[in-house]
């Protein structure tokens, strides 16, 4: 059985192919927790969260990546984070009487989908996920084929216990002998099996679809639910509603209260704190 929520990059010898490894378990099961999601809408909060980490892999900075979508399907939004730490998060809203499909597509509908970068420093990076692909791995291998011109494969699986995922990458300046172990590797990772990605761990699993080969793996990092929410963020929030509308609340309801709907964190401020807000001093 693989080690829970963990998180592990790896490459090819002597070639421009890199990957990385991740199981989910507890953090899947507290985000889990948060609502009474359906099976279906829990498996694709599920790969959506292993993807996000997995995608993780590629930030050079501090920061997060979320996959996000919404549509006018039973889901109606879909929304996965992780940081450049691995404290990751995730939310589904949706329709529990219309769900009856369980594949993205249906459960989905018509809508859009994107990778959201969000440097701590510096300006933030969206880009368009397509939507052609009948499942989310698919849709994310056409993403970086085309707008990043980086081919990247990914593998996920999720079931009520646990999430996992499998990625892997060429990178530029590659030769054909890279593409030639490219096709390889893609073709012996297409063999795996969801209950080897959901419980064998990453040296077990990468032996078994790659024994063939080189395989240099880097240390497990841990991954864990951790909500990125406080009240200087939801201050934040309520100064972008603007001053004249949170005193029109104050005035009809006395306080202002604010739920996440990550974490269900609860949030109460009064008319000292909105004062603060709006005369720039700093919530004590």
């Amino acid at each position: 059985m693989a080690s829970g929520d963990q998180f592990q990059r790896f490459l090819f010898e002597d070639s421009q192919v890199r990957g990385a490894w991740v199981r989910l378990n507890k953090s899947y099961t507290d985000i889990g927790s948060q609502a009474p999601y359906p099976d279906s809408v829990r498996r694709v909060l599920g790969e959506s969260l292993a993807a996000s980490v997995l995608m993780s892999s590629t930030l050079k900075f501090e920061g997060t990546l979320s996959l996000q979508a919404q549509g006018d399907g039973p889901v109606s939004t879909l929304l996965a984070e992780c940081s450049n730490d691995r404290f990751i998060r995730g939310i589904a809203r949706y329709d529990e009487q219309a769900v009856s499909e369980d594949s993205l597509q249906s459960l989905l509908g018509e809508g859009r989908m994107a990778i959201t970068i969000t440097p701590e420093q510096g300006q933030r990076y969206q880009g368009v996920v397509p939507r052609e692909e009948p499942d989310l791995a698919g849709c994310l291998r056409d993403y970086f084929e085309r707008s990043e011109q980086i081919p990247t494969s990914f593998f996920l699986f999720a079931d009520e216990q646990g999430s996992a995922g499998l990625m892997l990458q060429k990178l530029p300046g590659n030769t054909e002998q890279d593409q030639d172990l490219w096709d390889r590797l893609n073709h012996l990772a297409s063999t795996v099996e969801a209950e080897e990605l959901l419980t064998l761990d990453s040296e077990t699993l990468l032996h078994r679809l790659f024994h063939e080969e080189t395989v240099r793996l880097f240390d497990a990092e841990p991954v864990a639910f951790r909500c990125s929410c406080s009240a200087e963020r939801t201050l934040g929030a309520l100064e972008a509603i603007g001053k004249e509308e949170c005193y029109d609340i104050l005035e009809e309801q006395g306080s202002i209260e604010m739920d996440c709907q990550f974490c269900h964190a609860h949030y109460r401020f009064d008319r000292n704190d909105i004062d603060h807000l709006f005369t720039g001093h700093t919530l004590h």
